[in-house]
């Protein structure tokens, strides 16, 4: 039996210190948890009571549970239970649909109830947007589509979990012998090497690699052939962070950290491949021992389906996007080396420069290449060397091509003259383009002022940087790059089975990178080169802007929920039709998103929409 009763007449000062606790609640101010506390309600729940029904009444509040837990139930199975804090209702309350799952009272509970719309209002916030995106990635969401949440998501496990014994540690001044008796006697296969200015360490790896391949003694000094500086990672770090880690330095062991610094242990790519997720090591390490093109086709194609598994693993979809990049950036390293081994040695000094979203590292399955080369002729004519390069860059464009990884349609690539050029040529462009941003198109725009050095010996990050740095002199470059911010508008909403446009006119799919993704990267670059940052990837851009009070600490998490939650739309779509035999895109369709995803979806396009006019009106721009 339930016993209903205003909050607010008994003991409504407890509701305030209760819901600031937990999301979405907790960013609210104290004028609005008051007006929450005038729309609360109390409900008693006894043990095995239903509180929604599946296929029922749609829920008419926000529940909180106060006291207790309760159990979703899909086909009488426990699929779920939420305790003091959690919340449950909202997908039904949004979309005015019957519950997907039944909720029942694990044991005697009490919740709050809140009133529609002060709960759609409170979810229609940056903190409820927040909260709606996090709500989505988690496995409770995949099991209201009908996916068991029980399984085990080990890339969102903290990388502490893994540490299983403190670090064995090695003086500086042992030999080689000595730390490979350490070794042997503890059971390990690295040692954290003590110095005074911090770590070194030595792997099982190095005494093969650098003793006993190169015959040297063992009397040499473990300092010799350690490694330093020691890569390190927090102990909260998420699994799939530190794959990323390892997988973009080419790394085997971390050790992990607390928040004083103190190491706690080494986790290595064993003890993560452990974890069932050896797949991204095993095709990377594929592409870089390739012996020839075909080879290294075959490894590349596998990207796909080692894309689709993280994605089903619940991999958060940034870091996805950053494993593309990086197995993209090593299948482009390889045929460099397997063109100069067949062309010969390069006549000068280069670099190949990634550009745009592969520069970002924020690439999905529906990808395609933009590059470049800088070169240093010192004295020789452009004329003598640049055959050399047409055909090194013409030869790694149609290879990258046939592994999968097709050309810029805009014509962004290497093998393209115009994207290829001297160092000095590459700056006078740059300083041109920020001069006079007429000569640049508005696609060039957002490809071209994110770069990132991917093989070479010519060093240009810090000639391009300073010229980048020196853009927020350039008023109406800032302005151009802020046209292409705010020119798109995202959409406004959903029918059934169609995505409501900005100026009402419908469409049949939403294109969720153009839609808003691009935006939310557009608007990133813009803020971060008006401050005069270097920074290429879109969240890391959101977090230095605000630290430079660029932006509200709310404005960037409002954002960088909106981005990930775009990214998660357009992976999970993308892994559907490879599982189907349907090439990837980024066209959703309505239909397959969920009452969340579209209610989360929504607030996204608010959310980009104030920040694309409080843009405008900075930078004086017409919408």
């Amino acid at each position: 039996m339930a016993i209903g009763a205003n909050w607010s007449d008994t003991q409504a000062v407890d509701i305030p210190s209760f819901l600031r606790i937990y999301p979405p609640f907790d960013e609210l101010s104290e004028e609005r948890l008051t007006e929450v506390v005038e729309h609360t309600h109390i409900e008693f729940y006894g043990a095995d009571q239903v509180i929604l029904h599946s296929g029922g009444q749609p829920a008419e509040f926000l529940y909180v549970v106060r006291t207790g837990a309760v159990e979703l139930i899909d086909e009488g199975h426990v699929i779920d239970l939420l305790a003091e804090g959690e919340v449950f209702g909202h997908p039904s309350l949004l979309s005015g649909m019957s519950p997907v799952v039944s909720v029942r009272a694990h044991e005697d509970c009490i919740c709050y109830l809140i009133d529609r719309d002060l709960a759609e209002e409170i979810l229609g916030t940056h903190s409820g947007l927040v909260f709606l995106s996090s709500t989505l990635r988690r496995r409770v969401v995949r099991a209201l589509d009908g996916i068991d949440p029980t399984a085990v998501d080990p890339w969102q496990t903290p990388v502490a979990s893994l540490v299983w014994r403190p670090p064995v540690l090695a003086p500086v001044a042992s030999s080689v012998r000595d730390a490979a008796e350490l070794m042997t006697r503890e059971r390990v296969s690295s040692l954290l090497v003590e110095r005074n200015e911090g770590y070194g360490i030595l792997t099982d790896r190095d005494l093969r690699s650098r003793v006993l391949a190169l015959g040297r003694s063992p009397d040499t000094f473990i300092s010799e052939v350690m490694t330093t500086p020691v890569v390190t990672v927090s102990a909260s770090t998420m699994v799939a962070e530190v794959i990323a880690l390892m997988f973009e330095r080419g790394v085997h062991h971390v050790p992990v950290v607390d928040h004083a610094g103190r190491v706690l242990g080494v986790v290595t790519d064993t003890d993560l491949m452990g974890l069932e997720l050896k797949t991204p090591f095993a095709l990377k390490a594929d592409i870089e021992r390739a012996v020839d093109t075909d080879a290294l086709t075959a490894a590349a194609r596998r990207l796909p389906e080692t894309v689709c598994a993280l994605v089903e693993a619940n991999v958060d979809p940034i870091e996805v996007g950053h494993v593309i990049a990086v197995a993209i950036d090593s299948l482009t390293r390889r045929l460099l080396e397997l063109a100069i081994r067949n062309f010969g040695d390069p006549p000068c000094p280069w670099t190949w420069l990634a550009l745009g979203s592969e520069a970002r590292s924020e690439q999905a399955l529906a990808t395609d290449q933009d590059n470049a080369l800088v070169l240093d002729l010192g004295d020789t004519p452009i004329g003598v060397v640049d055959p050399y390069f047409e055909r090194l860059a013409s030869f790694v464009n149609e290879q990258l091509e046939e592994a999968g990884v097709p050309r810029c349609r805009a014509g962004v690539i290497a093998s393209n003259s115009e994207w290829r050029d001297t160092v000095l040529e590459w700056e006078f462009r740059f300083g041109r383009w920020m001069r006079d941003p007429s000569r640049m198109g508005g696609a060039f725009s957002g490809i071209a002022f994110d770069y990132r050095p991917v093989a070479g010996p010519l060093e240009v990050q810090s000639i391009l940087d300073a010229v980048i740095r020196r853009a927020p002199q350039e008023p109406e470059f800032i302005r151009h790059l802020g046209r292409l911010a705010v020119g798109t508008r995202p959409p406004t909403g959903f029918t059934k089975d169609a995505v409501v446009e900005s100026r009402g006119k419908s469409a049949r799919t939403l294109d969720v990178k153009h839609g808003g993704i691009t935006i939310i990267t557009n608007i990133a670059r813009v803020r971060a080169i008006m401050a005069g940052l270097t920074e290429n990837r879109t969240l890391r851009r959101l977090h230095e802007v605000a630290v430079l009070g660029g932006m509200r600490e709310e404005q960037r998490r409002g954002l960088e929920e909106a981005f990930r939650l775009l990214w998660q739309i357009r992976l999970e779509h993308q892994t559907r039709q490879v599982r189907a035999g349907i090439p990837p895109d980024d066209l959703v369709e309505p239909g397959s998103l969920g009452p969340l995803a579209r209610q989360g979806l929504k607030e996204a396009f608010r959310m980009i929409e104030r920040e694309q006019d409080a843009l405008a009106a900075e930078l004086g721009l017409r919408r």
